[in-house]
């Protein structure tokens, strides 16, 4: 009994990242072509085709992007913001959504976000951090060598930021991504060797 359970949940871990996969991209592509239809289809006639409201719901997240690229359009976004930055439990929410997509997005990948080792004092544990702020000044009377790390945990349960000395974190060569994936992962995965 316990070898077929064994054998069950290999089985599982084997075809769950799959299954979900598919899951989501069957539901984006469902999702996009049932509401893109319903308004594109009456205008296009018989020109319509399965497959064309996938195209244009891709299309259309381009041309946001590109939109929200222009520094004048980028301010006019703005105020379309305000809803959501005001009302108080809907702001907390899309503030927070918003804060954690900027901190991945590419533009701010490349100024300051570093993947570090962070040594806990007295002890031979270490852990892996992303560097949220290289300053800590202006939250309050914190010494001024102080870095805000952020410590994920594993599965997406949270994390921790932590204030910590610079002394106490080492820079490593790994992306902000691929520590994010691993730190999901509770580090099962395996990796390439680091350049050292």
């Amino acid at each position: 009994m316990k070898r077929i359970t064994l054998y069950f949940f290999r089985g599982l871990l084997t075809v769950l990242p799959l299954g979900l996969t598919i899951y989501i991209i069957y539901f984006f592509i469902a999702a996009s072509e049932k509401y893109v239809s319903t308004l594109i289809q009456p205008l296009l006639g018989t020109l319509y085709f399965p497959g064309i409201g996938l195209l244009i719901t891709i299309a259309c997240i381009i041309a946001l992007g590109i939109l929200i690229s222009q520094p004048f359009l980028y301010k006019i976004f703005g105020l379309l913001e305000l809803p959501f930055t005001n009302i108080p439990v809907v702001k907390n929410v899309y503030t927070s959504i918003k804060s954690f997509a900027e901190y991945f997005s590419e533009d701010n990948s490349k100024k300051n976000n570093q993947v570090v080792i962070v040594t806990i004092p007295d002890s031979d544990i270490n852990l892996v951090g992303l560097v949220t702020r290289e300053s800590i000044d202006e939250l309050g009377p914190f010494d001024n060598n102080m870095v805000a790390v952020y410590v994920p945990m594993s599965y997406m349960v949270g994390g921790y930021t932590i204030f910590i000395p610079k002394k106490l974190i080492r820079p490593i060569n790994m992306s902000v991504e691929e520590a994010m994936k691993n730190s999901l992962l509770a580090w099962l995965t395996k990796t390439d060797k680091r350049r050292s």
